[in-house]
């Protein structure tokens, strides 16, 4: 029976389609080490007191490309190059969603709309991937190989969208609540299209490592667009309500060292 937990036992047991997998994971969470560096240099003067947390969020993320790294390297493999149609983060951007990576580039202080935008794309994005950890950890958390990582990067996603609950929040109460609730929902409804493309571009190259007979790979597409349909009728409700969250501060302390594996 095809399940979410064959199809990733499937891919994590190939070390070809466990190289991409991981390559395609590193590369993300390098990608967002960078963005969130570079918006803690450049946050609104007004806005100093989120520096930290916004490092914090980076250093976290670096760590977890690092622990992608490492978990390749344990087997002997080294990373490969992402396809550009499995790019989740750079065609976030081309969609406008989130903060240019040219305005990153600059040395100029970003405004108080910017760190709202990026506030606002994160708590999109956050939700994705604490979603995507959660599942892992019910089927993997005990893996002997990845339970270990698995565990680390889900308690860090959790906090991750904790903060930007609680930011946003915060900001809410402020008066930009009218900003936020648009920013939201212009970035969920593109986040699941780009998450389905994304979905259905990895789902391909897996296909073709793994030789995956037609019906098989027709039955996974079949099931990406079927998602898709329900968070664009309802599901993309999830990624834009605020709520205060049970980890207060959840980003106010150093980040935690990665282990070795």
């Amino acid at each position: 029976m095809l399940t979410a937990k064959s199809l990733f036992q499937e891919i994590i047991d190939n070390d070809e389609s466990f190289q991409l997998f991981c390559s395609i994971a590193a590369s993300g969470e390098a990608q967002g080490g960078w963005e969130n560096g570079r918006i803690a240099a450049l946050v609104a003067p007004g806005m100093r007191d989120l520096a930290p947390k916004i490092t914090r969020h980076g250093a976290d993320e670096d760590k977890h490309g690092r622990i992608f790294d490492a978990l390749m390297r344990k087997r002997g493999l080294e990373p490969v190059p992402v396809p550009p149609e499995t790019d989740y983060t750079m065609l976030l951007e081309q969609r406008g969603i989130g903060l240019a990576h040219d305005k990153l580039r600059r040395e100029e202080p970003l405004s108080e709309r910017d760190i709202i935008v990026y506030l606002s794309h994160s708590r999109v994005t956050e939700q994705r991937a604490a979603d995507q950890m959660e599942m892992l950890v019910r089927y993997f958390g005990d893996h002997p190989e990845l339970g270990k990582a698995i565990h680390m990067i889900d308690n860090d996603e959790a906090n991750h969208l904790a903060y930007c609950h609680e930011e946003l929040l915060r900001l809410n109460h402020e008066g930009h609540g009218r900003l936020i609730q648009r920013t939201l929902r212009e970035s969920a409804l593109a986040e699941i299209q780009v998450y389905r493309d994304v979905s259905l571009a990895v789902m391909s190259h897996m296909g073709r490592i793994l030789r995956w007979p037609r019906a098989k790979a027709a039955a996974l597409a079949t099931g990406i667009h079927a998602m898709y349909a329900y968070e664009r009728a309802a599901g993309w409700h999830k990624m834009v309500d605020l709520r205060m969250p049970e980890r207060r501060d959840a980003l106010g302390g150093p980040a935690a060292p990665a282990p070795a594996f």
